[in-house]
């Protein structure tokens, strides 16, 4: 397994416990808005760090996130990173 696999399978891990987790706390309630709850909890803080290790340079970050440089700056401006 190359390490891109382990990162991926690494990330999976922390996400399964998580959800672990939250359906305990749930105790049984219902749950509802998890991929809203998930995306948001996980692409900010991704935004935040590959801005930071990319010297804030927008067109680095967006490359290295594989999304278009538009996207990031619309991304940056829903989450108050600018």
């Amino acid at each position: 397994m190359n390490s891109v696999e382990t990162r991926e399978s690494e990330i999976a891990l922390c996400v399964r416990r998580v959800l672990k987790k939250y359906f305990h706390d749930l105790d049984g309630e219902p749950a509802t808005g998890l991929h809203e709850l998930f995306m948001v909890s996980l692409e900010k803080p991704l935004i935040e760090e590959i801005l930071q290790r990319a010297g804030h340079n927008q067109s680095r970050a967006a490359e290295w996130l594989g999304i278009n440089r538009n996207t990031l700056r619309k991304k940056m401006q829903q989450y108050g990173l600018e």
